[in-house]
Order: C-alpha cells, then sequence, then structure tokens
C-alpha cells in the first residue's frame, strides 16, 4: 500500500465525499512518492480551494500547470481564485484574462470560462469585451440565464 497511486485514489475520494483535510493527507502521501506528476497537485489545489486557503490552492494550480500546460480546469480555477478574492484589495484582473484565455484556447466551448471571462473584462472595463464572451456562451447555450441576465445588465447599466 506504499503506491502513489493508492494514495492519490483515496485522497480523490475524501475530497469528492468533501473530507478535505484527510483528501489532503492522502495526496501529500502520494506527492513524497511520486511528485512529477500534475493530477496530485490539482486535486490538492481543489481541497485548498474548497478550504479557502486560496495561497496554497494557487501555488497547487501552478505547479499542476508546470508540469502539464493543458490543465485547463487549473487555469479556470486560479483564475475563478483572483476574480472571487475578498481579502486582496487590487487583484491581478489582466492575470485572470490570461489564464482564461489559456483555458479557452484548450476549450473554445467552456462555458464557465466563457462566463469567467466576461465577469474578467467587466471588472476591467471593457463592457464591449465582456459582451462578446456572453454572446459567444449564448450561441453555445441559448438558455444559460446568468449570461442572459449578465448580458442585460451591461447593456441597461454600462453601455
Amino acid at each position: 500500500m506504499n503506491d502513489y497511486k493508492t494514495f492519490l485514489d483515496n485522497g480523490i475520494d475524501a475530497i469528492n465525499q468533501g473530507h478535505f483535510e484527510k483528501g489532503i493527507e492522502e495526496i501529500n502521501k502520494s506527492i513524497e512518492i511520486k511528485n512529477d506528476w500534475e493530477i496530485p497537485y490539482f486535486y490538492r489545489a481543489v481541497a485548498n480551494h474548497a478550504l479557502e486557503r486560496y495561497d496554497d490552492a494557487m501555488i497547487d494550480y501552478t505547479k499542476a500547470i508546470q508540469l502539464n500546460e493543458k490543465m485547463t480546469d487549473a487555469y479556470y480555477n486560479r483564475a475563478k481564485i483572483i476574480l472571487t478574492r475578498k481579502d486582496i484589495e487590487n487583484p491581478d484582473i489582466k492575470k485572470a484574462v490570461e489564464d482564461l484565455q489559456k483555458a479557452l484556447e484548450q476549450d473554445e466551448k467552456f462555458l464557465d470560462a466563457l462566463y469567467a471571462m466576461a465577469a474578467a473584462h467587466k471588472k476591467l472595463g471593457n463592457y464591449q469585451k465582456a459582451l462578446e464572451y456572453l454572446d459567444k456562451l449564448l450561441e453555445i447555450e441559448p438558455e444559460a440565464i446568468n449570461a442572459r441576465a449578465f448580458k442585460k445588465l451591461l447593456l441597461q447599466k454600462y453601455l
């Protein structure tokens, strides 16, 4: 049972059940054995993200991306932390946009990333650009209620 994969699987199972601390413990054991694979870093980041340990989550999402630059969800989650953190006065929205761009390069129909990109551009004051991302999202998913409401807000309040 000293297999990194077993520890990782146990950690992922614990995280999926909402046992984030236990999941982190198991994943740490996996990383002690094998530390050159993106998956354990990604899941440890997910657990830390859920526990609102944003700095730890950012470090692990970044490590996962360094090990595999095609980690679409790691880019998205890292951007989401930047966009939603309340404890940082001037978050680097442009960095979030870069991460979302990377995620969308790999999956242009990633609805959550399109919505987050619209939100990021709204924060930057690029209302027309925000609308473009919402329109792309609505083209893919015409029934997206949140996107429709966001578009209406932009049109009524900012444009």
